[in-house]
């Protein structure tokens, strides 16, 4: 039995184009990790898909029972497969993650999905914390445009900013063509 894990975080209807929260390059966010998603149900890894809800109707985006809530149907679940329903931006708060990873044996985790510098970033570091040997396909990752003190910044350089933190001391930060590769 595989050790290895697929984490698909947040990809859902409101980060796409004409969603309530629309990202930079979702859409090509979202072909990468079917591509790694395709791979993992291959190679037999456990895949656990991981959707947000705010616990408000009057949430910008993800309110509860929306269309815009649902995972996305480039990435739907298989019958097999558990989806985790998580409130806040770390996909181990609150949820039965960590133990479903520990009951399966998992030792390596690999995330993709949204956002970047919000449920990517928590999750690969709560990961790494927990003992999972993290690996983050960082093009099956998206995030948008950012402000700060009245300065803009763009979502590349948000997301690149946030993939080298974590490639620093947190997680394995490879790009699609390189996991698909071995």
């Amino acid at each position: 039995m595989s050790k290895r894990a697929l984490i698909l975080i947040d990809i859902q209807n409101d980060y796409f184009e004409g969603g309530k929260w629309e990202l930079d390059a979702m859409h090509i966010a979202a072909t990468n990790a079917t591509s790694v998603l395709a791979a993992a149900r291959t190679a037999g890894d456990k895949v656990i898909h991981v959707r947000h809800e705010f616990e408000s109707d009057e949430a910008p985006f993800f309110a509860p029972g929306s269309t815009g809530a649902r995972i996305h149907s480039q990435v739907q679940p298989l019958p097999d497969e558990s989806v985790v329903l998580k409130h806040q931006v770390n996909a181990f708060l609150g949820t039965d993650l960590k133990a479903q990873l520990d009951a399966a044996g998992i030792e390596q985790v690999t995330l993709v999905g949204a956002m970047s510098h919000m449920c990517i970033d928590a999750a690969a570091r709560a990961s790494s914390d927990f003992g999972y040997a993290a690996t983050v396909i960082h093009d099956a990752c998206a995030t948008r445009d950012q402000e700060f003190e009245g300065q803009s910044i763009p979502a590349a350089q948000v997301h690149a900013a946030y993939m080298a933190a974590l490639a620093f001391a947190y997680a394995n930060v490879v790009s699609t063509e390189q996991y698909l590769a071995g």
